[in-house]
């Protein structure tokens, strides 16, 4: 009989295309047995093999990323739902978090506060679970994405401090905000990206154009009237865009500073009026 030790390591190496192998694998059956992977890898002698287990491993195989199988992504203090037709949170985006607690270091934090292009809720509800006396809207183009970022509001208990609604970036938003959170798309049209991103996750939110700086453009024109007094914004970049995408910010008569991530990579405009 297969062990849950044994089939964790069988797993682990039809998973060698993944960076994290193992830990795919202890995710999964985590899920599989209905426990959360720190009591999995506590108890690991005690369980037996679920059914489950065999057919998650297969989907993963095909390169169907472990957050769509499981349901779940935790992403700064807050575990986060997800599913297909919405953009997976990664922990780089967890710098554009760190960058808001920095500037607002000292002070009661933000009041109001805007993500724009909100996929599953990731920016605005970690912004709301940091200052629990904050209110936020949240716009997407996806009604799928939407959809999730109501329900992630109302597990997180946040549904009476979290609008949402459809929308293009800014426009129409006619409000000034303490703090603007965004994560827009920025890969360049024809960027070579893994087969469980290109084939899985929603292209909307992947690609911007030929050379990945189309909805900064628009964002950039949009910033400086949505940012009240002592506002900050920050914007998600790619690792090569530092100075590509700050230029167009500051062509729009705002300042920006580029903040690094723990890989030591760009990866997100501090923007200030």
């Amino acid at each position: 009989m297969t062990t849950a030790r044994d089939a964790l390591r069988d797993a682990a190496a039809r998973f060698a295309f993944s960076p994290t192998a193992r830990l795919d694998a202890e995710l999964l059956l985590a899920h599989a047995l209905g426990i959360d992977r720190s009591r999995l890898l506590l108890t690991l002698e005690d369980h037996d093999l679920p059914p489950a287990f065999a057919e998650l491993v297969e989907r993963r195989a095909r390169h169907e990323p472990v957050a769509y199988l499981t349901g779940t992504r935790a992403f700064w203090t807050i575990d986060l739902q997800v599913g297909p037709g919405v953009l997976i949170p990664r922990a780089d985006s967890e710098t554009l978090i760190e960058a808001a607690v920095d500037h607002f270091a000292g002070t009661d934090g933000p009041r109001r506060i805007l993500d724009l292009g909100t996929g599953p809720g990731t920016l605005l509800l970690a912004a709301l679970d940091q200052w629990p006396g904050a209110t936020g809207k949240g716009v997407d183009a996806s009604p799928v994405a939407l959809d999730y970022a109501r329900r992630n509001a109302a597990a997180l208990g946040s549904a009476d401090r979290a609008h949402f609604a459809p929308g293009n970036w800014a426009d129409g938003i006619t409000d000034a905000f303490d703090l603007v959170l965004a994560n827009p798309p920025y890969i360049e049209s024809d960027a070579a990206l893994p087969d469980e991103v290109v084939r899985y996750e929603p292209a909307a939110a992947l690609f911007a154009g030929s050379d990945g700086l189309s909805d900064y453009r628009r964002i950039a024109t949009q910033l400086p009237p949505l940012l009240a007094p002592g506002a900050v914004a920050c914007v998600e970049i790619g690792a090569t865009q530092g100075q590509s995408a700050a230029a167009l910010f500051r062509a729009a008569g705002l300042s920006v500073t580029v903040r690094r991530d723990l890989g030591d990579r760009d990866r997100c405009l501090v923007v200030t009026p």
